[in-house]
C-alpha cells in the first residue's frame, strides 16, 4: 500500500489575518484512458483511503468503483455544453474539501497535465495555501493508439510526435493553433478533443502542405470494451465521419504510422 502523507497545513487568510486549518492535502490523480488495469497503483491507493473524491467525466465506471464506498463522490465533469460545474467552482470546492478532510482526490481522465486543466487546478490550489501532490496517469493520446495496434514511433514510420488539442479555450494567450507550423513539424499528429472542429482542421493541415492521401485513424472510447476505430485519410475522414455518425470523445492520429495497422 502506498504511503500517504497527510500532515496538517495551515492556510492563512491574507485579509482578515486569521488563520484557517488546512486538515489535509489535494491529489492531482489521473484516472488514465479508461481501462482499469491502466490505473497506477499509487493512484488506486488513493482512491481506496480517501474521504472525497472530485471526478471528471471521462472517468470510467469501472475505475470510480474503486473510490472508498464511505467517501463522499463528486461529479465535476465537462463535456463540450455541459458542465457540471465551472472551473472556479470545482477549485474553490477542493479548497473547501481540504479543509474539512485528510485525503482529497480530484480524478481527472488521461494525465492531469495532459489538456487536462491540471496545471491551472495546480496554481490555484498552492495560491490559496493548500498542500497538492500531483499522481500522473497514462494518456490517451499514447493509449488509445496502442490498443489499436499503431505505434507512435517506429524507425521506418515516424522518429517524431507533436500533441495538440483540437479544441482551444477563448481569451487564451494566443488566438489559436498555429497549424502550419505543426503539419511541418512532425511525422506524427495526435489530435485531443478534434472531432468537433475535423474539418477545419483537415483545411488548415492540407492548405499546409501536408497531401489528402496522408493517414488518418480516429480512435473512439481509448482503451475501453467499446473502443472503435475509423481510418482514412485527409481527403475522407470528414466525411466518413458524417457516413458513420462517428460520435466524440475521440482522438485523431495522423500520418503515415497509421499504416503501420495494416
Amino acid at each position: 500500500m502506498t504511503n500517504i502523507d497527510t500532515d496538517r497545513n495551515i492556510n492563512t487568510n491574507s485579509q482578515t489575518g486569521l488563520q484557517k486549518p488546512v486538515l489535509g492535502k489535494v491529489y492531482l490523480v489521473g484516472a488514465g484512458p479508461g481501462d482499469p488495469g491502466l490505473m497506477t497503483l499509487k493512484g488506486k491507493a488513493l482512491l481506496e483511503t480517501c474521504d472525497v473524491v472530485l471526478y471528471d467525466a471521462l472517468v470510467s465506471d469501472e475505475i470510480l468503483a474503486m473510490i472508498n464506498p464511505i467517501a463522499e463522490k463528486i461529479h465535476a465533469g465537462k463535456r463540450r455544453g455541459n458542465h457540471s460545474l465551472l472551473q472556479e467552482e470545482t477549485t474553490l470546492l477542493l479548497i473547501e474539501k481540504a479543509q474539512e478532510h485528510a485525503i482529497v482526490v480530484r480524478l481527472k481522465g488521461g494525465d492531469p497535465f495532459i489538456f487536462g486543466r491540471g496545471g491551472e487546478e495546480l496554481a490555484d490550489l498552492q495560491a490559496a495555501g493548500i498542500t497538492v501532490e500531483v499522481v500522473p496517469g497514462i494518456t490517451s493520446g499514447i493509449a488509445a493508439p496502442a490498443y489499436a495496434g499503431i505505434p507512435l514511433t517506429h524507425r521506418d514510420f515516424s522518429s517524431s510526435i507533436i500533441f495538440v488539442t483540437g479544441h482551444e479555450s477563448s481569451g487564451k494567450y494566443r488566438p489559436q493553433i498555429n497549424w502550419t507550423a505543426i503539419a511541418q513539424g512532425a511525422e506524427t499528429i495526435v489530435v485531443y478533443m478534434g472531432l468537433h472542429n475535423l474539418s477545419e482542421i483537415v483545411t488548415k493541415l492540407t492548405l499546409a502542405g501536408l497531401p489528402e492521401s496522408t493517414p488518418v485513424a480516429l480512435i473512439r472510447q481509448g482503451t475501453r470494451s467499446d473502443q472503435s476505430e475509423l481510418i482514412g485519410c485527409l481527403g475522407n475522414i470528414v466525411n466518413l465521419v458524417q457516413d458513420n455518425e462517428f460520435k466524440p470523445p475521440a482522438i485523431a492520429v495522423i500520418g503515415n504510422i497509421v499504416n503501420f495497422r495494416k
